[in-house]
């Protein structure tokens, strides 16, 4: 971690110094390397103000703060930059999370059957796929189907315990097949 202090009409002591690098500590566990920091201290009149550049691996986050004393306005600033660095590493581990979970989304396994393995003759079945079924209601799956990329859902009614497909009809309604026994 590289520190840079600028002091704008400010004694900067080593106090100061330490506990803002203490401070930066809490900060650090939400941001990875390489770290580089600019902290400018400044006093105006009897206001001092903190403003805190912290630029790492994924971005940068900053916050300023104005308060009576420069030990409030840099735990403030430090506040609003663990705030942020938290939501910056949540937003980051979530997309990650959602890239391997499409990475890794079930995918249907293909089976090409040899020519002439059926006994219709001229057409043969050249996919096979392998859905689960899951029990849900009928606008649970409408729902859900409306959210895939796919043109139908398989399911288990779950009023009546069968299997049904509900399918996209080009007129953009929707289609439900159902079977009797």
């Amino acid at each position: 971690m590289n520190i840079e202090y600028v002091a704008r009409n400010y004694d900067l002591s080593d106090e100061i110094r330490d506990y803002t690098e203490k401070k930066l500590a809490k900060v650090l566990k939400f941001v990875e390397e390489p770290v580089e920091v600019r902290v400018i201290l400044m006093q105006e009149k009897h206001r001092h103000a903190s403003e805190i550049k912290l630029s790492h691996r994924h971005g940068t986050v900053q916050a300023t703060e104005e308060t009576d004393t420069m030990v409030d306005a840099v735990n403030l600033t430090i506040d609003k930059l663990e705030k942020q660095a938290r939501r910056g590493r949540k937003k980051f581990m979530d997309q990650r999370r959602r890239r391997d979970r499409q990475v890794d989304a079930p995918h249907w396994p293909v089976e090409v059957l040899e020519a002439g393995s059926l006994s219709g003759g001229g057409r043969q079945v050249i996919k096979r796929s392998s859905l689960p079924i899951k029990p849900m209601s009928l606008e649970e799956a409408a729902l859900q189907l409306e959210g895939s990329s796919h043109d139908f859902v398989v399911f288990k009614d779950a009023t009546s315990d069968q299997v049904s497909v509900l399918y996209k009809r080009r007129d953009s309604n929707f289609g439900l097949i159902s079977p009797e026994f």
